[in-house]
Parts: structure tokens; C-alpha cells; sequence
């Protein structure tokens, strides 16, 4: 099965460069476009303050990030670095991500994850729905996917989310609907040429022979229709054929 992670950020603004740092870090494992249920999430403190804009988008504040992991504990960057393995990295905006994670990376003297390890699902909206909102919202909803819990971006319920959307931009609902259609066939057809030998010709009739003799001689005695009468005595005549061919049974399977 293909292995991919699909990550999200939070961070105290945009740009690195600038002193921005990362405060939030998940990842989630799915195979096939399918969540495994493992996952990595840490809360780090950044080692600066919290610029109230950006605390408005995340709700994490400097006294709750304060006395967290840093980047450089063990327990964020070797933790990450383990989980993550050498996965492709599916990202929303990628370039945004892959710009903290290298930073902080380079900050420790290992080595960046290069940008062919990533998958960026907006690029994968924008050729799907070209001129369209493609942010996770905007999918999520032309998806129909639920944001019931999600009363703010955090990295953790944003990559949960991000996994359902490119689970849907990759078409994987489609194709195991498919191959749980195509399994089916091919178990009921075993199961049908198993189960029964070939078809008898011709079939058994489901009347009785009195029922049939009894309905002929009504014909003929009380409908008054030529046409009725006509189909009588053909109904006789193939009865009496029926009774010189040989009896034909199912035959049983191998």
C-alpha cells in the first residue's frame, strides 16, 4: 500500500525569515487515501511572543504555549523526523509548511525535506476547480465534508480535514467503491457457478399435469373464442411432446 503523510502547521505568522516560528505540528499516516490512525501532534513553544492576529486565527496564546517542547527537544524534531520516515508529504499550500519545518530544520543542522517529497492538495484544487476558492474550507464544503469541530484552525482537526479532501481530489472514494463492487461480482459469480450445474432446456414447467389438463378442457368446453380453442389444443400437443422428452436435472458442481 502507498504511504503518505498529511500534515498542518500553526504557526505565529508568515514568514520565517521574518522570526516566525512553528507552534503547532501534526501528521497523520494514511495508505491508499485512507487515515491509518496514526498520527503525530505536538504543541511547541516558540520562544517569542504571540502576535494577537495570529493568536485570533489559532486561539493558542503565549502563557498555554509557554514551558511546551521546543523544536529541538528529542520529543518534536526526532520524533517527527522518525514518524514521518521518507513519505511523500501532503500538505495544503505546501510551500507554506515546507518553509517552517526547513527553517527550524536548518536551525539544527539537518538537512531540509526537499519540495519533490511534497504533495500540495491546493495545486491539486486549482487544476480540478481552476478560478474556484480552493481553500480547506471552501473543499470542505464543496466536498461535503463536516467542519461541525473545527471552531478554529488547529493543526491537528486542519489534517484530519486535509485527509478527507485529498482523499476526494485523488478519487479514492470512487475507486474502492469499485473495488468493493468488482469483489462482489466476482464472489457472487463463484458462488452462482458453484452452487448450480447448467441451465436444463427446456425448463421444468411449474404447473402440474392435472392443472394443465383441467385448464385445457375449460378451454375448449366453456370459451367460445376460436383463438382460445386454437391455443388449447396447442397447449394438448406440446404436452404430449413435453411427456416424450427426457427428464433434464441441474447437474451438481465439480
Amino acid at each position: 500500500m502507498a504511504r503518505e503523510i498529511v500534515l498542518d502547521t500553526e504557526t505565529t505568522g508568515f514568514e520565517p525569515q521574518q522570526g516566525h516560528r512553528l507552534v503547532e505540528l501534526a501528521a497523520l499516516e494514511i495508505e491508499d487515501f485512507v487515515p491509518t490512525g496514526r498520527s503525530f501532534h505536538v504543541y511547541i513553544d516558540p520562544e517569542r511572543d504571540m502576535p494577537p492576529e495570529a493568536e485570533k486565527v489559532h486561539g493558542l496564546s503565549s502563557d498555554f504555549l509557554r514551558g511546551k517542547p521546543k523544536f529541538a527537544d528529542p520529543q518534536v524534531a526526532n520524533a517527527f523526523l522518525d514518524f514521518v520516515g521518507d513519505a511523500p508529504l501532503v500538505a495544503h499550500n505546501a510551500g507554506f509548511d515546507r518553509a517552517f519545518i526547513n527553517w527550524e530544520l536548518n536551525t539544527l543542522g539537518r538537512d531540509p525535506l526537499p519540495e519533490a517529497r511534497w504533495v500540495d492538495t491546493l495545486a491539486l484544487a486549482r487544476v480540478r476547480f481552476p478560478g474556484m476558492h480552493n481553500s480547506l474550507d471552501a473543499l470542505c464544503k464543496r466536498f461535503k465534508i463536516s467542519l461541525a469541530e473545527r471552531e478554529m484552525h488547529g493543526a491537528l482537526i486542519d489534517a484530519r480535514l486535509l485527509a478527507a479532501v485529498y482523499l476526494e481530489l485523488k478519487g479514492g472514494r470512487e475507486r474502492s467503491l469499485e473495488l468493493v463492487a468488482a469483489a462482489r461480482t466476482v464472489v457472487f459469480g463463484t458462488l452462482r457457478e458453484n452452487a448450480y450445474g447448467p441451465r436444463p432446456r427446456p425448463l421444468a414447467p411449474k404447473s402440474t399435469e392435472a392443472e394443465r389438463a383441467a385448464h385445457a378442457a375449460f378451454v375448449l368446453t366453456e370459451v367460445k373464442s376460436e383463438m382460445w380453442k386454437s391455443s388449447a389444443s396447442d397447449l394438448r400437443r406440446t404436452q404430449t411432446q413435453d411427456q416424450a422428452l427426457p427428464t433434464t436435472t441441474p447437474c451438481p458442481s465439480a
